[in-house]
């Protein structure tokens, strides 16, 4: 006997609308610097890896704000006959868009400088005049990248509070897009001084030192985000360890008078949980249907990501849940 599911079970408090708002301000306010960014990298990339490379990072770094924008979209309909479950992931289907834009463009990034610096091309960067002067093109190239670290840098750490708070996978690869766009402008002025120290290689190593660390953000936003879907127990946010919210239902359950024993299957639905509680009675005849729909209650209490729960009487746990259930951590309340 289990208590039915019914859908949009817990009202999140005010400070989680706040942080939605807040990571939706700054998925926009990226998106338009990215547009002007893109546009003036476009103008004066030349001939420079590393500043084509950043040319392209910057128009597949519009693919992170704009799935997250999606996904809340989508995220925010109601539950319905013919999704039962809602639409909360499609938190999910952003956060794997954002992690193969950043496979994409470290590929892109690592294969292109490397056949560079194979095919020792040696970039040519040249003059222009001004006021009957002639200056070094790679003088701009260095003022703008060094004019264009400063936004995603401060992008990427404003999105980091909102993010954990959500338990927003796309939010959070959306930031570490924007730690690998400053990442990669840094590496432009790398190489844009080498060429100009006569350094011609310098340009290609900074681009393929900076994408095997893109790759890695890439590799493990893509993992999380195929794990979550394909229902692997939670993580937490950033770290790759289990969530602590599966633990913190096992122990309130425990605290019943009527249950000896409890275990639940806990899987994520873009930010929420949906759990399934099975719990061992001391007395089987003895629980009733208000009991169980307490302890229901008691569960969609205990925190905002617990969104579904089913309460299941059952006469011994199955052996994969028979785990510690005090492995509790810190939750992210407000």
């Amino acid at each position: 006997m289990s208590t039915p599911i019914r859908g949009d079970q817990t009202t999140p408090p005010d400070s989680v609308h706040k942080a939605t708002r807040r990571g939706i301000i700054l998925a926009w306010c990226t998106l338009a610097y990215l547009i002007a960014d893109t546009i003036i990298l476009f103008m004066i990339k030349g001939n420079s890896q590393a500043m084509q490379a950043a040319w392209v990072q910057d128009l597949l770094g519009m693919v992170p704000p704009l799935a997250f924008l999606i996904g809340v979209r989508l995220a925010r309909r109601r539950a319905s006959r013919e999704h039962p479950y809602g639409f909360a992931q499609a938190m999910d289907i952003a956060h794997l868009a954002a992690g193969a834009a950043l496979i994409t463009f470290g590929c892109f990034l690592f294969f292109d400088s490397t056949m560079t610096l194979v095919a020792r091309e040696r970039p040519d960067i040249g003059q222009f005049s001004l006021f009957e002067h002639d200056l070094w093109q790679g003088w701009v190239m260095i003022g703008f990248s060094f004019i264009t670290i400063f936004p995603p840098l401060l992008l990427g750490r404003l999105k980091m509070k909102p993010a954990k708070l959500l338990h927003s996978k796309a939010l959070f690869a959306d930031a570490r897009m924007n730690r690998a766009d400053w990442m990669a402008g840094t590496a432009s002025i790398v190489g844009i001084a080498g060429i100009g120290l006569g350094f011609w290689w310098a340009d290609a190593v900074a681009a393929i030192l900076i994408s095997v660390d893109i790759l890695e953000d890439g590799y493990k936003n893509l993992k999380g985000s195929l794990s979550s879907m394909m229902d692997s127990v939670p993580k937490s946010l950033g770290k790759g360890t289990p969530h602590p919210i599966p633990g913190l239902v096992n122990a309130r359950l425990a605290e019943l008078e009527w249950v000896k024993e409890v275990g639940n299957r806990t899987r994520e639905e873009g930010h929420v949980f949906h759990v399934d509680a099975f719990v061992v009675p001391v007395d089987a005849t003895a629980v009733t249907a208000a009991d169980l729909i307490d302890a229901r209650e008691i569960c969609h209490g205990l925190h905002w990501k617990v969104h579904d729960v089913s309460v299941i009487p059952v006469a011994e746990l199955p052996p994969l849940l028979r785990t510690d259930s005090a492995s509790l951590g810190e939750v992210e309340t407000t």
